[in-house]
Order: C-alpha cells, then structure tokens, then sequence
C-alpha cells in the first residue's frame, strides 16, 4: 500500500507540485521536515465535526448530514500533486461502493469570493472525474477542525457517524488492502 506523500498547506502552490510528487525527499533533513503520513486510529470513535461546508452549486451542506452509511472524507486541493494523483481510484472506488459508502471530496482551494468553486468547477471537468462529490471549503475550516496540516488527509466513519481511521498521505484507493481497511468499523 504505496504512500504518494502529502503537501503541507504552508509552503507554496508551486513548491508542492516540484516536491511532493516522490514519497520523500532522500535528504538527510527530511524526515525532521515532513510531516507524519500514514494510519492513524487515535481518533476512533470520534463523531463527525460541526462543520458546513459548499457544494459546487453554492449551496451548504452540514457535513453531519451524510451519515447513515459509512463515509469517507477525503481534503484535498488543486495544486496538490498527491491529491491528484489519487483522485481516480478515488473516483472508481465511489463508483464501485456507491450502495454501501459514500465518498466526499472537500476542496481545500483558498477563495472565498467564489474563485475556489470556480476553481475547482473547471478542475473537475478536465479530470473527468463523474462518481465523487466534491465540496469547498475555501476558509481553510475543515483543515483546522481535522487539524489536517498535511494533504490529502482522509478520514473513514462508519454509518452512525463515528471515526473509525484516517490516513495522512495519498494512497491508492483500488489497493486489495482498501477492501480490509473500508470493512473495519468503529464499534
């Protein structure tokens, strides 16, 4: 279950793309300098946060709203070079589990002024990408509410809305271990 790595959200747009493509840089430094990737299930149990977040159309959606199966919350951003490149085994596995999981994108593009659903509209589109449903967050509050300082950060719920996992880092959503970990619960 290969790890892409993950941006931070203080470096530049720019930076991240040059950087972040490799799971780590070979520097001697680095492993002082990146942030933690990986599992972590210190949160489990934990409910879904009082967060509203935007569809693309404007409209909010209460994050707490989407419970009754399990969820997957996936934050992510344009310019993030892992986000991206695990955005289609994103999008088949909300294909191939729409019945039993519902998998949400949340667009951490900064823009409050509606450039980040702009954005992320045309993004989107390019991508080809017809199964996720992605939401924006352009204030940045999801990542706080997560304390998510690295992207893309995934976190999994089962259907009453507790957290089961989260994974700091891309990942390769079509893995066979995808399977086992999807089918762990909270409880």
């Amino acid at each position: 279950m290969p790890l892409l790595g993950g941006c931070d959200r203080q470096s530049g747009a720019a930076t991240q793309q040059a950087e972040s493509v490799s799971p780590a840089n070979s520097s001697p430094n680095s492993a002082e300098a990146a942030p933690a990737s990986g599992f972590d299930r210190t949160h489990r149990g934990t409910p879904i946060p009082d967060l509203t977040v935007s569809g693309l159309d404007g409209k909010p959606v209460a994050l707490a709203s989407l419970k009754g199966k399990p969820l997957l919350v996936n934050l992510w951003a344009t310019w993030c070079a892992p986000c991206v490149a695990e955005l289609p085994t994103l999008d088949k596995l909300a294909g191939d589990k729409a019945a039993s999981l519902r998998v949400v994108e949340i667009s951490q593009d900064s823009g409050e002024d509606g450039s980040a659903a702009t954005k992320v509209k045309a993004f989107w589109e390019r991508k080809n990408l017809t199964h996720l449903s992605t939401l924006i967050d352009p204030k940045g509050e999801a990542s706080t509410k997560y304390a998510a300082t690295t992207l893309p950060t995934t976190v999994y719920y089962d259907a009453q809305g507790r957290e089961v996992w989260r994974l700091v880092g891309g990942h390769d959503w079509s893995s066979a271990e995808t399977a086992k970990l999807l089918a762990e619960t909270a409880g």
